[in-house]
């Protein structure tokens, strides 16, 4: 894993150097929108509502939309007039009973591990909260944006660690607007509902559970991979098009500096093959089926074929040319 940030926990006068790792990834099945017919990717414009016009990136601002749909457009320098902070600091401000903490609060997770000189009062701190049965509310700075968080003791398979639970601000936690409303239920209805429970009593292990739907994905796009149910495009889905439209660039360079010398290009070794023969000596045929064994050769079309024939006959400096093409080759 790699740290994503480095402070220090601060409680009283203690100060625990710390790294900040991420603790969770997200293994969400993911697809992209292409072309039915062609396997395409689909590429997306930022246009203008108003004018329909593409925006260039220089010219995009950030706008706060109000209540009644008007448009506040902010600069640069309106943001740097915004709070942020950029402490490195995780300032504890109370120790709470766990059950206090709603989980619905919860929102990103983080691992502490402690830096330098920091293991024994990280493993001091950790003891504590485990001892006390506690969380840890703290205050921290991440993105340049002041949140609140928790602190608490987690058990791993690499042992007991710190995790940082970044959380929501309480206006941030919807109210529902509806109530359940129910007739009192029978004494009978209770005990049932009780046995239930107890039936289907046990202790959680995540690992009892799989994500059967990534699975079924993986499994099907295995099956059409083998069956050849893919589309090759131009374009490779997996890196940027402009790799791989400069290589192909180059190659058509390549072809067109050599059908300029009067050379035959190595994907097109076949075309020469269909010239007049008759004139050629013995060396020559030779060298070409020596290059035709190294590297197979697709068909020129016929038309190709008789526009080299004819060049070749105009002149004989050509034929020279590429007697000695032929020779290097071989």
């Amino acid at each position: 894993m790699r740290a994503i940030w480095k402070g220090a926990v601060s409680f009283g006068l203690v100060s625990v150097p710390v790294k900040l790792y991420a603790a969770t990834e997200s293994h969400d099945v993911s697809f992209r929108q292409v072309h039915a017919k062609d396997g395409g990717r689909i590429k997306y414009q930022r246009v203008c509502s108003l004018d329909g016009e593409e925006v260039a990136y220089a010219d995009i601002a950030k706008g706060y939309e109000t209540e009644d749909g008007e448009m506040v457009i902010l600069t640069d320098d309106d943001m740097a007039e915004l709070p942020s902070t950029s402490s490195r600091e995780i300032a504890v401000e109370k120790f709470v009973p766990r059950e206090q903490i709603d989980p619905l609060l919860f929102e990103k997770s983080y691992y502490l591990e402690p830096e330098g000189a920091g293991a024994k009062p990280y493993a001091l701190l950790r003891q504590a909260l485990k001892d006390a049965d506690r969380m840890a509310v703290v205050t921290v700075a991440l993105r340049q944006r002041t949140t609140i968080a928790v602190l608490r003791v987690r058990e791993t398979e690499a042992g007991e660690v710190i995790v940082l639970q970044t959380m929501m601000w309480p206006d941030e936690v919807r109210v529902p607007d509806f109530k359940v409303e129910i007739d009192d239920a029978k004494p009978q209805e209770v005990k049932m509902a009780h046995m239930l429970v107890e039936t289907l009593a046990g202790d959680f292990d995540a690992t009892e559970f799989e994500d059967d739907y990534a699975g079924a994905v993986e499994a099907l796009v295995k099956s059409k991979i083998e069956g050849g149910e893919i589309k090759r495009t131009e374009t490779s889905t997996r890196t940027s098009g402009e790799v791989v439209d400069l290589l192909a660039a180059l190659q058509k360079s390549v072809a067109a500096a050599k059908t300029a010398r009067g050379e035959a290009d190595s994907s097109d070794d076949s075309t020469d093959d269909s010239s007049d023969d008759s004139d050629k000596p013995a060396k020559k045929s030779t060298a070409r089926k020596s290059a035709a064994k190294k590297a197979p050769a697709k068909k020129a079309p016929a038309k190709n074929a008789a526009a080299k024939k004819t060049a070749a006959k105009k002149t004989t400096t050509k034929k020279t040319a590429a007697k000695k093409q032929a020779k290097k080759a071989s």
